[in-house]
């Protein structure tokens, strides 16, 4: 399995590795759905674009994220 680490992708990438994750984890394109949104996350552009343009690891986005549902 490749490293999906900042140091170790290019943009084209990262951006395709979002896209995928994100797409089997709830079975929908991205393209036009607003269930980020609908969570309050915002869009998957605004949500995941630190890590798009290399400035936060998944990892980092998603425990901030996760951070007001865990006690």
């Amino acid at each position: 399995m490749k490293s999906i680490l900042i140091k170790d992708t290019t943009r084209e990438e990262r951006e395709q590795i979002v896209r995928r994750s994100l797409w089997g984890d709830c079975g929908i394109e991205c393209e036009f759905c607003s269930g980020c949104d609908n969570r309050g996350g915002g869009t998957i552009d605004s949500l995941y674009k630190p890590y798009i343009d290399g400035e936060k690891e998944i990892s980092e986005i998603n425990a901030e994220y996760r951070a007001p549902f865990v006690r």
